[in-house]
């Protein structure tokens, strides 16, 4: 089944420098997450389970490695019309330059969009953790009546100086909003939310960069070629002029903007019961199908981790760590508060016993804290990372350091005895 009422466009965002050294050689949206799955995993799946099947990722650097995921991933009936797409920044005679910003991409976009018949725009972002129910959204857009809806969430007086927050009436008709308002400014700020909501301290309603728009709206709103950004400038100057609804959601979501956000969000995943439920049948994440192996453990103990398929372990501990699919883990090596992505391909035995090639994966007796290992690493025996605040930021051809956190860089060559 197809809700053939809507499209959704999926803002694969810019450089993504925030999230550098994990963007240096992949589009932001393409960066693995949760061991076995890519970002963009994500609002693609949320919209399968809302019957959602026609969607476009807007993308505009490094996008090889997201257009082969989304080539080998997401195949749908040949009698269906469901599709994922991915759009580049693109040269024709009218535009020579590169989008701008959110609104820029998809005004660029348009005339891709507006051959497909559907109702109404969903445009979603491609760096975001969440789990949403979109057909309640869309059902709430249209028992309203409105033109534009905005998903918010309730947010604490600390979040709420790096959101675009909104005030709404009794009907959840927004009336004001400000991008990133000054602390000072909060208490004007203030909405209504649930008793839960209140009693955490979440009383500001932030947007979560998640909108519809009735399609004939945003088509005419496309032809001001002097806004780039939906929300610094498309919202802010149209909620006066066309109904705008605000759709409060109260589950999990986090914005995987940085590093720190990034390994935070990884990590929650090992908690006993966590926010973000892969568990959960109706709000299935999908991701390409690997066919791989199982995974296989020697001797070594387990707490509070997430283990991928395909992996071989002989690792002393792991505690409060991903382990992502095809890692290889030698004897003696401890691992803890690390996001270990895994490996592309497997190595042959020829190579795996012969000195003189480096091995995937990490060897004997390491140590690792308070890291992410990007995909395909080689590190050999003896090596110690340690993360933490004690480390200033930094960046070398093998490593970057962010907040305290070490992020080993997609195919580095770690020598023995090498410490961080």
């Amino acid at each position: 089944m197809i809700n053939n009422k809507v499209l959704a466009i999926i803002l694969g965002g810019g450089q993504g420098s925030r999230l550098h050294p994990l963007t240096e050689k992949r589009s932001k949206p393409a960066v693995p997450i949760a061991g076995k799955y890519r970002l963009v995993d994500i609002p693609i799946s949320n919209c399968i389970n809302a019957d959602i099947k026609r969607m476009f990722v807007l993308t505009q650097f490094n996008s090889a490695s997201l257009n082969r995921h989304i080539k080998n991933t997401y195949h749908f009936s040949f009698f269906s019309s469901a599709f994922v797409d991915v759009l580049a920044a693109e040269q024709t005679p009218g535009n020579k330059g590169w989008f701008q910003g959110t609104a820029d991409a998809v005004r660029q976009s348009m005339h891709h969009f507006v051959s497909h018949q559907f109702d109404y725009f969903l445009i979603l972002s491609g760096d975001q953790l969440y789990q949403m129910d979109y057909d309640k959204m869309i059902q709430a857009h249209e028992e309203s009546n409105a033109e534009i809806s905005i998903a918010t969430i309730p947010v604490n007086a600390k979040d709420a100086t790096g959101f675009g927050i909104l005030k709404a009436d009794e009907n959840n008709v927004i009336t004001s909003f400000v991008e990133k308002p000054d602390a000072s400014l909060l208490p004007e700020w203030e909405s209504e939310v649930s008793d839960e909501m209140k009693g955490e301290g979440r009383n500001y309603l932030a947007s979560m960069g998640i909108y519809i728009f009735n399609r004939d709206l945003l088509v005419k709103l496309m032809n001001d070629e002097s806004t780039i950004d939906f929300g610094k400038e498309i919202i802010p100057q149209n909620i006066d002029n066309h109904k705008t609804l605000s759709y409060q959601y109260e589950g999990y979501w986090t914005d995987i903007g940085t590093i720190e956000s990034f390994f935070e969000a990884n990590l929650r995943l090992t908690d006993d019961i966590p926010d973000f439920d892969l568990y959960d049948k109706s709000k299935r994440i999908y991701t390409r199908a690997r066919m791989l192996p199982t995974t296989k453990m020697s001797e070594t103990k387990l707490k509070n981790a997430v283990v991928s398929e395909g992996c071989i372990i002989s690792a002393s501990s792991i505690e409060k760590s991903v382990i992502g699919i095809r890692s290889r883990i030698g004897d003696g090596t401890i691992i803890t508060n690390t996001y270990m992505m895994g490996s592309d391909y497997y190595q042959n035995l020829d190579d795996v016993s012969n000195p003189n090639v480096n091995t995937l994966g990490i060897g004997a007796r390491c140590t690792i804290n308070n890291a992410i290992l990007d995909k395909n690493c080689c590190i050999g025996d003896d090596v110690k990372i340690n993360g933490g605040s004690h480390l200033e930021d930094t960046e070398t051809e093998l490593y970057a350091v962010r907040d305290g956190i070490v992020v080993i860089k997609k195919d580095a060559i770690i020598p023995n005895g090498f410490e961080i």
